[in-house]
């Protein structure tokens, strides 16, 4: 017993001791940060704007890596944007150095990118762009480069996009598993990897079109870059031509083949220093922390930026929780100083039921201020759900939306547990149809006509709020729908959208819809506290562990798998399948 008591409380003394050591070295970092002192830009300073980071909708600050390099982590897409425009007028800002090798955003987000390298040019700044193999998503935005090179023993890939979706029937089937599916909409396609072995031709005539559409326009953006017709460029992806960095080089897809000195020898040369001067490189982050780039004014417009499936609940920082939008949306609403408000989405859907609670407070905001949506790569179901009453809506031309269409999926795992596992079930109940929902068993044909039932219901919620919000028909809205995702250029010409722009137009809309030219901004969802950036770093690690072992691949079927779960017997108003193109 004195030998328990021993360990005991000395284990309890370790823990006290170590709580407050970990709480004085929290609030020596915490002072470390405040203190910390702001950078300076200093002189011939070169932006270096890499495309291998994710520039999300919603800032990630990382406390350590803050601490560790000074740098301030990565920006959102709008902070990088705002950024690249104030370099373009700041004067100790000489040029852009821009890494294309490969790239982590979305079409619609290097879209926005682009754009602003191309506005940075236009005040006789230069822009190179470097890769030692240089993607298609990397090249997309860096053929917008004054000079864009890659490495001699690498190249450029120009084969033409691709994607390639993954079917599960018969992996279900082999263990026993029956999909138990509901949907509304030939083309709400999200189910077909449950209930098919390949592409159903409603989902093969929309994948054809989406990705023909994405693949024009980036033959013509190429064309315009690099002054080659569009035809030429189209064949020499149909016939392999680029194989090589020479290929390139010789076909005109590049500006020279370079290593890595060697661009750095031509920047030195572009800012006038000298073969032993170094380069004044600045990361966004630092850039970011070190110059005043955001708006100031008298009168406010809320920006809520929601990214992330829309899920029921509050919901944590890469979702969008129906409790937290609701409460941001309506504190926005609330506010006498908030003279609009412009609610950024970039979601592939989720959840109805929470699409409906959030598209409910926004409906309420219109009525007493201007409400303007802008679409990110991805507005689409649930996504769109969100957007279809607002005043209007601003999509990029690469913007994936629509999918008007819902569905269901509870899976029937008897066979799997009985046969497989030797698991049985047995219970109680009160009433008929008490255990529905249950894996364990089939549900009868009354519980499936219940449930077809409900989804049907909420398809036709759903093109009464599109029809009503956009001044359609739900007749028109229908043949529209039916779970079909479209190109932002295309809803422009269907109606689903008003005009093709990124965040800056529609915040400029807000601005001339309020009648206010003297404004700033208020940006949702509010930066972290340090102690919760220090958790949600601690909560992040294990998933980053996961896609570190699995690789991209991998982990993108374990998220869907586990996606999957979370939809059973949750009426979804979701993307129809995940776009990977490649």
């Amino acid at each position: 017993m004195n030998s328990f008591l021993k360990i005991f409380l000395a284990s309890l003394v370790a823990l006290i001791v170590f709580t407050i050591a970990a709480f004085f070295i929290l609030v020596g970092m915490a002072g470390s940060l405040a203190s910390s002192e702001k950078p300076t830009v200093g002189n011939k300073a070169i932006l270096v704007v890499d495309l291998a980071d994710e520039y999300p909708e919603i800032t990630e600050e990382d406390p350590i890596s803050e601490l560790s390099s000074g740098d301030n982590g990565k920006p959102a897409l709008y902070d990088l944007i705002r950024l690249i425009r104030h370099a373009k007028s700041d004067s100790a800002v000489k040029g852009i150095y821009l890494r294309c090798g490969s790239n982590a955003n979305g079409f619609a987000s290097g879209e926005s990118i682009r754009e602003a390298l191309a506005d940075f040019k236009s005040a006789n700044k230069f822009v190179i762009g470097y890769g030692d193999v240089i993607s298609q998503g990397g090249y997309r935005v860096g053929n917008v480069a004054n000079k864009l090179y890659c490495n001699p023993m690498g190249g450029v890939d120009w084969k033409g996009y691709a994607t390639q979706l993954m079917f599960l029937k018969g992996t279900l089937e082999k263990l026993d598993i029956q999909p138990q599916i509901f949907y509304a909409g030939k083309f709400k396609s999200a189910t077909e990897p449950f209930r098919e072995t390949k592409m159903t031709d409603a989902n093969r005539q929309q994948t054809t079109e989406l990705i023909g559409s994405l693949y024009a326009h980036l033959l013509v953006q190429t064309a315009e870059a690099r002054k080659i017709d569009t035809a030429t460029l189209h064949r020499y992806a149909n016939e392999s031509l680029i194989q090589t960095g020479h290929d390139a080089l010789k076909y005109g897809l590049v500006d020279g083949l370079k290593y890595d000195d060697e661009v750095k020898d031509e920047i030195k040369q572009r800012v006038g220093s000298g073969k032993y001067d170094k380069i004044n490189f600045i990361t966004v982050g630092k850039y970011m922390k070190a110059v005043e780039y955001k708006l100031s004014g008298k009168n406010k417009i809320a920006v809520i930026f929601a990214q992330g499936d829309i899920i029921d609940g509050k919901g944590e920082r890469s979702s969008i929780g129906s409790e937290s939008y609701r409460a941001l949306v309506r504190k926005a609403r609330l506010d006498k100083d908030i003279k609009a408000i412009v609610f950024r989405i970039n979601s592939g859907g989720g959840s109805a039921l929470a699409s409906e609670n959030i598209w409910r407070e926004l409906t309420l905001a219109k009525a007493d201020k201007p409400v303007i949506v802008s679409f990110g790569d991805v507005a689409a179901s649930g996504g769109y759900y969100l957007a279809c009453n607002a005043d209007s809506i601003f999509a990029e031309r690469n913007t994936i939306t629509g999918s008007i269409g819902v569905f269901t999926l509870i899976p029937n795992m008897q066979g799997f547990f009985n046969k497989k596992l030797g698991v049985t079930f047995d219970g109680v109940k009160t009433s008929p149809d008490a255990d529905a929902m249950t894996v364990a068993k089939p549900l009868t044909e009354p519980q499936k006509r219940f449930i077809q039932n409900d989804i049907d219901t909420t398809y036709h919620n759903f093109k009464s709020r599109v029809a009503q919000g956009r001044k359609l028909t739900i007749e028109y809205v229908d043949s529209i729908g039916q779970g079909r995702v479209w190109i932002g250029s295309k809803a422009v010409e269907l109606g689903l959208v008003d005009k093709i722009g990124g965040l800056d137009d529609a915040i400029a809309c807000a601005a001339r819809m309020a009648k206010i030219t003297d404004y700033r901004l208020r940006e949702y969802p509010d930066k972290r506290s340090f102690l919760d950036m220090i958790l949600g770093s601690k909560e992040q690690a294990p998933q980053a562990a996961i896609r570190q072992e699995l690789g991209a691949d991998g982990y993108r079927i374990y998220q869907t798998i586990k996606r999957t779960k979370s939809m059973t017997g949750v009426t979804q108003a979701r993307m129809p399948f995940e776009l990977v193109i490649e």
